[in-house]
């Protein structure tokens, strides 16, 4: 199935819709120009299009696989990682001291989403590589950084991220795998972690493992972990990947998609490891690479939802039972909607994406609230999108989306995990409620405002449209004042529905902004009238409380008569 990257649609967002043009303004991103932000745009749509979506299905229908102890990846993958790697890629945000482009991650998110809309699966390696860079610039001893960014950004070596253990999921404080001190400075890491997506690659010649373990006089829970670097080959006195560590591959998890990205389960066995930040101050290490890798996901739903979309398309377009099938009303209604979600959810990440930059060259702590609040809701409305695009896709097909060969199931396939990794879709909604609104709402408001400014800006030309997103944004101010004055496990049972609520108000306001700077004002229609309205209902869930789910038995959930 054909891809083509939607760099207009990008790039009217960023120019249009988001505050990406106040980047230029200031002294760290005066380079991210409109022209800069088009040739960026074009060069990475043509790498998605040209060279990485033609592996997609390869990796799908040959995954990842062990051989003698050793990965070998799917067909075509190091051809196009390379052409990747080698274009810079994996560098656009990084810093320009250890070979990066310095570019804002705004910019990166739209390239990272191209890629992604290409072939997932591949675009898990620079992602998650990606997300180390962060985690060593910030929180990385000079020895680390100077060892190990030239060689991540250029992706000869690639980086993985090492949490979960099997009976530590999102209780991370329960993990059990030992750190122990060395007379040379370095540790000994021992234990066992499982889902380590790229744990192991023959695309490139290193892989470097940022590790969370405990000390023997660690604290329990996260106060007590942390965090390691830990390469495949320990690099020589000159850099280069030296002698094996003492870790290996146990074994790959066979899942329901995203097949060419090797899922392994990690042995490390008293593997040399090197300190990143300070002892039992891990987890806030490895939180700046988590925060990247969650924004990154959300683009994930964004990517496969924009492939899936064209896809249906194509396939609407050409399909012929009485006329067309794009022409008839509830496939056109299944097309209108995901397209329309699909623009909210990009705006929304990339919303997100521009307040990080405005954070960091500014230094404000508005702007940085603002980024932390966005951080969830892009990352479960982005997925949850993806999901439910690639599901319509299979509709749109009919029983030949059920059916292989077309290819539709895989996004389907692909995309569902981006719920579940990096913080489920739930945990995503609790961290809302509960950390994010720990400013007594000061972050929330501030956006609920700037939403009630933008719709009486829009009043003059679009009024239906802006005094619906007027009286939603109002409505969610309300519940907003009314989760605040709930304690924590109340919040908890409405936090989802009151994410995807605050959720579908800003996807709203991104459209009707649209609309009203030379935007498509059909589609701003589309969302406004058919996907926000679903708010309310997404706020009466939230303001249910937790008393009706306490009452029902753990029984009745197996299916029993109970109560």
């Amino acid at each position: 199935m054909a891809y083509t990257a939607p760099v207009e649609q990008i790039a009217f967002i960023l120019n249009n819709v988001v505050a990406f043009r106040q980047l230029a303004e200031t002294e760290l991103f005066a380079e991210a120009t409109p022209e800069t932000v088009t040739a960026i745009l074009t060069e990475a749509g043509k790498l998605a299009d040209e060279v990485i979506a033609p592996v997609n299905r390869a990796g799908d229908l040959t995954p990842a696989r062990l051989e003698n102890g050793k990965l070998r990846s799917s067909p075509g993958y190091a051809e196009a990682f390379r052409a990747l790697a080698d274009g810079g890629w994996i560098g656009v945000s990084a810093n320009p001291e250890h070979g990066g482009m310095g570019l804002p991650q705004a910019l990166n998110a739209a390239v990272m989403e191209m890629i992604g809309s290409g072939c997932l699966a591949l675009q898990l390696n620079p992602l998650l590589t990606q997300g180390q860079i962060e985690a060593l610039e910030h929180h990385g001893s000079d020895h680390l950084k100077e060892t190990y960014l030239p060689k991540l950004i250029s992706g000869e070596w690639s980086g993985t991220m090492n949490l979960t253990e099997p009976q530590a999921g999102s209780d991370v404080g329960a993990l059990t795998t030992k750190a122990e001190r060395m007379d040379d400075g370095t540790y000994r890491i021992t234990g066992q972690k499982i889902f380590i997506t790229w744990g192991d690659s023959d695309v490139t010649e290193n892989v470097c493992h940022l590790v969370l373990a405990r000390l023997p006089d660690g604290g329990a829970g996260t106060r007590g972990i942390s965090l390691f670097m830990v390469p495949k080959l320990i690099p020589d006195e000159n850099g280069n990947p030296g002698m094996a560590n003492d870790l290996r591959v146990v074994s790959l998890e066979h899942k329901l998609g995203i097949h060419g990205s090797p899922t392994c389960v990690m042995s490390f066995e008293g593997a040399k490891g090197w300190l990143v930040g300070q002892e039992n101050k891990g987890m806030a290490a490895m939180f700046t690479m988590m925060n990247a890798a969650r924004l990154g996901v959300g683009v994930q739903g964004v990517a496969v939802a924009e492939a899936a979309l064209q896809a249906a398309t194509t396939y609407a377009a050409e399909r012929v039972q009485m006329g067309p099938i794009i022409r008839h009303p509830d496939v056109r209604r299944m097309l209108a909607e995901s397209r329309a979600e699909v623009f909210a959810a990009r705006a929304i990440c990339l919303a997100c994406a521009t307040a990080l930059d405005m954070a960091r060259a500014t230094g404000s702590e508005e702007w940085a609230a603002r980024a932390a609040l966005l951080t969830p809701i892009a990352k479960a409305y982005g997925t949850d999108v993806g999901i439910r695009v690639a599901d319509t896709g299979v509709q749109v097909h009919g029983g030949m989306g059920y059916i292989e060969e077309t290819g539709a199931a895989q996004y389907l396939r692909d995309v569902r995990i981006t719920a579940i990794y990096e913080g489920t879709n739930g945990i995503q909604a609790m961290d809302l409620v509960g950390r994010k609104l720990a400013d007594g709402g000061a972050a929330a408001m501030a956006i609920l405002d700037e939403i009630l400014d933008g719709a009486k800006a829009a009043q003059a030309t679009e009024p239906e449209l802006a005094h619906q997103v007027w009286q939603a944004a109002e409505t969610l101010r309300e519940a907003t004042l009314e989760m605040l004055e709930r304690d924590l496990p109340e919040r908890f049972a409405g936090a989802v529905p009151y994410l995807m609520a605050f959720a579908r108000v800003l996807g709203a306001t991104y459209h009707a902004l649209a609309a009203m700077r030379g935007g498509n004002a059909a589609l701003a229609r589309v969302y406004i009238n058919r996907i926000l309205p679903h708010f309310s209902a997404d706020l009466a869930a939230a303001r249910a409380g937790l008393a009706d789910l306490e009452a029902v038995e753990d029984a009745v959930f197996a299916g029993r008569m109970a109560g």
